[in-house]
């Protein structure tokens, strides 16, 4: 077992000893959102954002984009659990800025083992076999930080299983100073343009009863 593993099974038995209450948290989100943002280890949504256990789905991939796994996330976390608002955040010093897909399948072509990060960027330093396969994969890499955050508003806000009445906000988490920036451009494509009733019913998934949703504010 290594190391890591151990201090991770260590931390989680101090968890679950002191896991009372947690344990009668309800399925759907009680603060009714749901978070994108990137898998990067130096986020920390529950801390930048202000969550605790149940509050709100935080979805994460490399870059925090709109791929369509993304999207099932967001459909399933609306459709089946009640979320009534969501944010999209990117970040700064972002990774995905850093290469290019074509970087990243000839990268993997040549090598399998981790790659490199020089003052050139990334470059293979480990042996073959690659594999030619990251060639159908759409790594989403990132150009501009700004307008990757709107492409991604836009993309959730224009997809057919999105409904209208959730606006989607668009931000930038700066990794030196810990503060969320507002994506203005991205925050107006993810307006949403239809409201909700005053109310909605909705029944809860499992064992959770029933609950009450209240409209949200475009």
């Amino acid at each position: 077992m290594s190391n890591v593993l151990t201090e991770v099974l260590a931390a989680n038995k101090t968890y679950a000893d002191a896991f009372g209450p947690k344990a009668d948290l309800a399925l759907p989100p009680a603060r009714r959102f749901a978070v994108l943002t990137c898998m990067d280890a130096r986020l920390d949504p529950a801390k930048f954002a202000g969550l605790r256990e149940g509050d709100a789905h935080v979805i994460r991939n490399a870059g925090g984009r709109a791929s369509d796994d993304a999207i099932r996330s967001l459909v399933i976390s609306y459709k089946l659990l009640g979320t009534r608002e969501w944010v999209v955040i990117h970040h700064t010093n972002c990774g995905m800025e850093f290469f290019t897909d074509s970087l990243m399948r000839d990268l993997l072509a040549k090598s399998l083992e981790t790659a490199e990060l020089s003052a050139e960027g990334f470059r293979d330093v480990g042996k073959g076999p690659g594999s030619s396969e990251g060639q159908f994969v759409d790594w989403l890499t990132i150009t501009n930080a700004k307008q990757a955050v709107v492409d991604d508003v836009a993309r959730i806000r224009r997809h057919p299983l999105v409904p209208k009445t959730i606006p989607i906000y668009g931000y930038i988490y700066d990794v030196k100073s810990g503060k969320l920036v507002e994506v203005e451009g991205a925050t107006r494509a993810g307006r949403a343009t239809t409201t909700l009733a005053d109310s909605e019913i909705f029944s809860d998934v499992g064992d959770s009863a029933s609950i009450t949703q209240s409209p949200s504010t475009p």
